[in-house]
């Protein structure tokens, strides 16, 4: 049953509590403030890649400040509150938001409590399972407005994860876009098939794109994005690598062929869309793409909320769970408080 919105209310919530080591927390949320929202959870996701890092404690000190996300508690490298993946109903709020499903920019918690304007209700043709896809889409998004993929052009997506099959299903909507997704795991080819694009091993990928984007997060796939390049060819560059140190090959053919390595980061709007896109906007636009139900090919595994500090354990084993594309939590229901 919801709480009244004039009482405190339970909730529980996912800490990193040390370098590769998370628990759950309970708290007590207030009475609620004039201009809030109170949302119960329905569904989180492990944005594997930057929550792997912050388990795993490499994130930079230079980057402790940069790297906060929007709801966040704690600093880094803990204890920290960490996640952006978050789909709920709200139970109390303005009466235009009362009962909503909503999506948020907030950490993985059972029940919490936000402005009104932190969350923004999905489209009717979502389910709320495939919503928690948005935030890497909006990645995705951002990534192809600074890559600027050109009609027939030859696009190469080097890794094959949650974030680089969306933007490889973005790129192949491009018309006469030819687009190949680059992995090490052959069974990635399915799924990349059902997203519209072709798949290749590193070995066999095809080479001379006009158009690279990297998302493997690992060193070796940066230098497979740099050999697919062709003459004056951009790399994009999704992957962040923490506190790792990564060798570029920049001798060879890369000075000989003009190639530009450009960075894309989400925490900015990309800058030839800057002057007219809000974040919220871009948010909006990326809830609105989800209505495909290809995408439910992405939401590969879930877990219930509390078994969430051993699948974060998992999931940011360097060897572990290459099954898995997008790692959905599904919260408890609002009876068990």
């Amino acid at each position: 049953m919801p709480h009244h919105p004039t009482a405190d209310a339970p909730a529980r919530a996912c800490w990193v509590v040390a370098p590769g080591r998370a628990e759950l927390r309970d708290e007590t949320l207030p009475p609620l403030a004039a201009g809030q929202v109170r949302v119960r959870s329905l569904h989180s996701g492990i944005s594997r890649g930057t929550e792997g890092l912050v388990f795993r404690g490499e994130v930079p000190p230079s980057e402790y400040e940069r790297m906060r996300a929007p709801f966040q508690q704690g600093t880094f490298p803990g204890p920290v509150k960490y996640g952006y993946v978050s789909v709920g109903t709200v139970e109390h709020g303005p009466a235009a938001l009362q009962g909503r499903t909503v999506f948020c920019l907030h950490p993985h918690q059972t029940r919490f409590q936000v402005p009104a304007d932190a969350v923004l209700p999905l489209p009717d043709t979502v389910p709320p399972g495939r919503a928690v896809l948005a935030a890497l889409l909006e990645t995705a998004i951002n990534a192809l407005w600074d890559a600027a993929p050109r009609v027939g052009d030859r696009v190469a997506v080097v890794g094959g994860g949650a974030l680089g099959l969306l933007v490889a299903w973005l790129a192949a909507r491009v018309p006469g876009c030819r687009v190949q997704v680059v992995d090490t795991v052959a069974a990635r080819a399915e799924v990349a098939a059902a997203l519209g694009a072709g798949f290749a091993l590193p070995d066999a990928a095809t080479p001379d794109a006009d158009l690279v984007v990297h998302a493997s997060g690992q060193p070796a796939g940066l230098a497979t994005a740099l050999g697919l390049a062709g003459v004056e060819a951009t790399v994009l560059e999704l992957s962040w690598y923490g506190t790792r140190e990564v060798a570029v090959p920049l001798g060879q053919a890369f000075h000989a062929r003009r190639l530009r390595l450009q960075s894309s980061q989400v925490g900015s709007v990309a800058p030839a869309q800057r002057a007219r896109w809000s974040h919220r906007r871009r948010l909006a636009l990326a809830l609105s793409l989800l209505d495909d139900p290809v995408l439910d090919h992405l939401v590969t595994h879930s877990a219930p909320f509390d078994t969430l500090p051993q699948v974060l354990a998992r999931l940011a084993a360097p060897a572990g769970a290459e099954d898995v594309l997008c790692q959905r939590i599904d919260h408890p229901p609002a009876e068990t408080d």
